[in-house]
């Protein structure tokens, strides 16, 4: 392949590879704004509700549950943190890159109740938020 083809088809594979990156961004995060004006994304979710707790399923495979920030908030589960190539990976040739880097935020409203914690931990490369539900106030 003589040069000017290769980089003909060196500048249509990086384009297609943003292309599909920018399906993926659209498919699996929406942008969003944090406090510090940061764009970001924010990652999938699953919302369970058992009879004394609730479980917060974050879709955030490579991040570990110690370096998110979880709090509640008015009603609220606020989520937010980064994901980051590990160091090993970074000088690596990267064929294809479909999971979201970067800041990821997120902010859930949960059903209405009362809560004591928040409780973080990693299930199957997902961040689980387990959220137990407060005694009922008996006056």
């Amino acid at each position: 392949m003589d040069s000017d083809r290769a980089r003909s088809w060196m500048w249509s594979e990086a384009c297609e590879m943003l292309a599909r990156a920018e399906r993926l961004h659209r498919e699996f995060g929406r942008p969003v704004r944090v406090a510090a004006q940061v764009p970001a994304w924010e990652p999938p979710v699953d919302i369970l509700e058992t009879e004394r707790e609730v479980l917060v399923l974050f879709a955030l495979p490579g991040v570990d549950p110690d370096h998110v920030e979880a709090a509640l908030q008015e009603g609220d589960l606020v989520v937010a943190g980064t994901r980051i190539l590990p160091p090993e990976l970074r000088t690596a040739v990267i064929h294809r890159l479909e999971l979201p880097q970067g800041r990821f935020a997120r902010r859930i409203r949960l059903p209405a109740g009362r809560y004591d914690g928040v409780h973080r931990r990693s299930v199957n490369g997902c961040l689980l938020i387990t959220l137990r539900k407060a005694g009922e106030i008996r006056g």
